[in-house]
C-alpha cells in the first residue's frame, strides 16, 4: 500500500486475520459479523486511516518526523564505540523525540563531505543531532559545511557564540572551577590536571580554565608541569597518570577531565602504592553510572544528561521550524564521593611530622 493512497479493505483484512468480505460486511455494520470481530476491524481501519493522513500530510510539507542522531566513534574497551556519557543521554534524546511525535534514527558519524545527503536532503530526517567530535580543529571544517547547506542540526559540546550552528553544552569552567576550590577545602595545592587543554578539546580546555582561576583565587599558582594530556578512554588516563608520576613533580591531587581519565588514573596511582584519597584526593567529570563503582567512588562533576536530551531534540525542532534558538548552558553538579574523603586530623599531624 502506497502512504499516498487510503487503505483497501484487503489491507486491513490482512492486519485483522479474517477475510477481505468479513471486512466489508463487518464496516457496513451487519449483523451477521460478532461485536468483537468488528470491533478489531473498525479500529485497524482507523489506524491505517491516521497513519495514511499523517504521512501524506508529512509529505506534502517535505517533512520526514524523523530527526537522526550521529555518534562520533570513540575509542572503547568494547566493541560500542560510543562514549558512555552519550550513551547516558540516549535515552533521554529518544523519550524526549517521542514525546514531541517523532522517531529517531540513529548512527555513526560518517566523516564525509556528505552527511546531509543521507539525511535531511534525502529526507531520511528533517534535522541531525551530533554526539562527539574527536579534534575540534578538524572536526570544525565539518560543521562549517553543514551550516553553508542550510542543514538544521545542533551538537552538544563547548558553547561559543563564534561556534557554527546550534550548540547545548554544560558550563565546563564552572564545572573545572567547583572541582578545584572542592580539592582546595580539602587542602591540596598541587593539584594535577589531566586531559587536553588546548583548542583542540575546548570541553577539556575549559574545565582546566576553570581549576586555574580556583587556584588563583585562592593565592595558588598552578604548575604547567602538572597538566598531561589524555583523551576520553581508562587506557588514556592510565598512561597520563604513568606520565605524571615519571616526571618526578609532587601532586596531592588530580582533577580528570572525564571520569574515564578519572578511573584510569586510580589504577595507576595503586599500582605505584599511592592511596585514594590518603595520599591523593581524585576528582572526574560526568557522573558516568561507573563512577559510583569505582575503588574508591568517584567524587565528580555531574552533568545533566537528562536535561540536556531535552534541550538538544526542542532546540533542533525549533530550527526546524525557523525560531530563533538561544544559547543553553546546563550548569554542572559536585557530587562527592569517597576518592576525596577528607583525611582525620591524627593522619594529617602524622604526615606533617
Amino acid at each position: 500500500m502506497s502512504i499516498q493512497d487510503k487503505p483497501t479493505s484487503f489491507d486491513i483484512a490482512a492486519l485483522a486475520g479474517v477475510s477481505q468480505p468479513t471486512v466489508s460486511r463487518a464496516l457496513r455494520g451487519d449483523r451477521t459479523v460478532s461485536e468483537a470481530t468488528r470491533k478489531r476491524i473498525e479500529a485497524i481501519a482507523r489506524q491505517l486511516n491516521s497513519t495514511v493522513d499523517k504521512n501524506a500530510s508529512n509529505l506534502r510539507r517535505g517533512q520526514s518526523n524523523t530527526l537522526a542522531l550521529l555518534f562520533f566513534e570513540d575509542p572503547t574497551p568494547d566493541d560500542s564505540l560510543i562514549n558512555p556519557f552519550f550513551l547516558s543521554m540516549l535515552g533521554s534524546i529518544t523519550r524526549t523525540c517521542a514525546l514531541r511525535g517523532y522517531d529517531l534514527l540513529t548512527s555513526f558519524q560518517q566523516l564525509s563531505n556528505d552527511w546531509h545527503v543521507d539525511y535531511e536532503d534525502s529526507r531520511k530526517a528533517d534535522g541531525i543531532i551530533l554526539l562527539g567530535y574527536g579534534d575540534y580543529e578538524d572536526y570544525r571544517a565539518r560543521l562549517d559545511q553543514l551550516e553553508a547547506q542550510g542543514t538544521h542540526f545542533v551538537r552538544w559540546g563547548s558553547v561559543q557564540p563564534e561556534r557554527p550552528g546550534a550548540t547545548i553544552g554544560c558550563d565546563n569552567f564552572r564545572g573545572g572551577y567547583d572541582a578545584g576550590s572542592h580539592l582546595i577545602a580539602l587542602r591540596r595545592r598541587r593539584i594535577a590536571f589531566l586531559g587536553q587543554a588546548s583548542s583542540h578539546y575546548p570541553e577539556f580546555e575549559d574545565r582546566y580554565r576553570g581549576l586555574v582561576e580556583a587556584m588563583r583565587t585562592a593565592g595558588i599558582e598552578a604548575d604547567p608541569r602538572l597538566q598531561v594530556d589524555a583523551i576520553t578512554t581508562e587506557a588514556s588516563g592510565f598512561e597520563a597518570a604513568e606520565q605524571l608520576i615519571a616526571r618526578g613533580v609532587r601532586f596531592d591531587a588530580i582533577f580528570a577531565a572525564s571520569d574515564l581519565i578519572a578511573m584510569g588514573a586510580m589504577r595507576a596511582l595503586e599500582g605505584h602504592g599511592l592511596d585514594v584519597p590518603a595520599d591523593i584526593s581524585v576528582v572526574g567529570f560526568d557522573d558516568l553510572p561507573a563512577a559510583s563503582l569505582a575503588h574508591p567512588p568517584l567524587t565528580t562533576i555531574a552533568q545533566d544528561y537528562r536535561r540536556a536530551g531535552e534541550f538538544l531534540v526542542d532546540t533542533l525542532l525549533a530550527r526546524i521550524r525557523g525560531e530563533p534558538t538561544d544559547i543553553a548552558i546546563l550548569p554542572p553538579r559536585l557530587v562527592v564521593r569517597a576518592s576525596t574523603a577528607p583525611l582525620p586530623a591524627r593522619v594529617r599531624t602524622a604526615k606533617k611530622g
